[in-house]
């Protein structure tokens, strides 16, 4: 993998006009050049693990996501077996189409509700075992066979901290776990503190109970021409970002990633002052120069591609990559 692959990939991108919506502020990360991400492709899924060749001639998708391929019929999340295990879900995808799952999409039903802990492209005609955490801490028991999709990511602070958590076990095990206490403490503090109780200790209350103000964000927040991805700050503190290949991956996922750090930007309602949004800008520049130089470590993708975990102080950053080129990227302040 060529060392300046990140580099070359946030040079080729720029900051557009700051989006405001209440305490919350959207920076648009706009593709430079017509093309340079949004080209549809085509992949080669015969083998795991390994680099793919993109084809631009072809004008079918590189992907679907999951909530399209949930819908296809096609695909099934499920528990790994009748007994479950927390920390991993079975996916299986009978379509022709690869799958992309992004870090922290939720998944609800089976034993529990689930967050998916890092991007993830499932080939098409394949079988994986996911590294998932628990989001519902008070449930044990079967609501139904299969998992459907949340319209949501992980909260925003919490994604962060897991990001950060999977990284270094990714480091220093091998493995793909998070700290799945820290998740679970996160969720019953942000829970109290938004008054989103829930018998079962589940994430989804604090969603469902913000609902009405959630979807207002969502509207406050629409994609603009040519962008790919979405960097966010409450009041003056700069959150993070994600940037994607594809301008169509951007305008389906973003309110996913509204919803999740909106979550945040209520939590922080009446403890922020208004943004100044030419200091926001100026630390969204900045943010995206320090993670442009952060080390990496890079290990075979679970799936298809490779996986670079971002490690410098004060990032939690992880990248999908594809043939050399950038999926998906989920960077962090922490």
């Amino acid at each position: 993998m060529p060392t300046n692959l990140l580099a070359n990939a946030l040079e080729s991108i720029e900051l557009g006009p700051a989006v405001i919506f209440q305490n919350l502020t959207m920076i648009p990360l706009i593709a430079k050049h017509q093309g340079t991400f949004s080209t549809p492709s085509t992949l080669s899924t015969s083998t795991l693990s390994t680099p793919r060749t993109i084809s631009t001639l072809s004008t079918l998708p590189a992907y679907l996501l999951l909530d399209e391929a949930l819908a296809s019929g096609l695909v099934e999340i499920t528990e790994v077996s009748e007994q479950g295990s927390v920390p991993d879900l079975k996916f299986v995808n009978r379509g022709p189409t690869p799958v992309l799952i992004v870090d922290g999409e939720e998944l609800l039903g089976a034993r529990q509700n689930r967050i998916v802990n890092l991007t993830i492209l499932v080939p098409a005609h394949a079988e994986l075992t996911i590294p998932v955490s628990c989001v519902e801490a008070g449930r044990w028991r079967a609501r139904s066979r299969s998992f459907t999709s949340a319209p949501r990511t992980q909260f925003a602070t919490g994604r962060a901290k897991r990001m950060a958590s999977v990284s270094c076990s990714m480091i220093a095990r091998g493995d793909r776990v998070s700290d799945q206490a820290e998740v679970w403490d996160d969720i019953a503090r942000l829970s109290s503190r938004l008054n989103a109780p829930s018998s079962t200790s589940a994430m989804d209350a604090i969603f469902s109970t913000h609902a009405v103000s959630l979807d207002a964000f969502v509207a406050g927040c629409q994609p603009r021409e040519g962008q790919v991805g979405a960097l966010f700050a409450i009041g003056n503190t700069l959150i993070g970002f994600d940037l994607f290949d594809q301008t169509s991956t951007l305008r389906k996922v973003l309110p996913k990633l509204v919803r999740s750090v909106a979550v945040d930007a209520i939590d922080a309602a009446d403890t922020v002052e208004p943004a100044d949004s030419f200091l926001v800008r100026a630390l969204a520049a900045q943010f995206l120069v320090v993670t442009a130089k952060a080390p990496r470590h890079v290990t075979p993708a679970l799936g298809l591609g490779e996986d670079m975990r971002l490690s410098a102080p004060h990032i939690a950053g992880a990248v999908l990559v594809l043939d050399h080129q950038l999926v998906h990227l989920g960077a962090f302040a922490v």
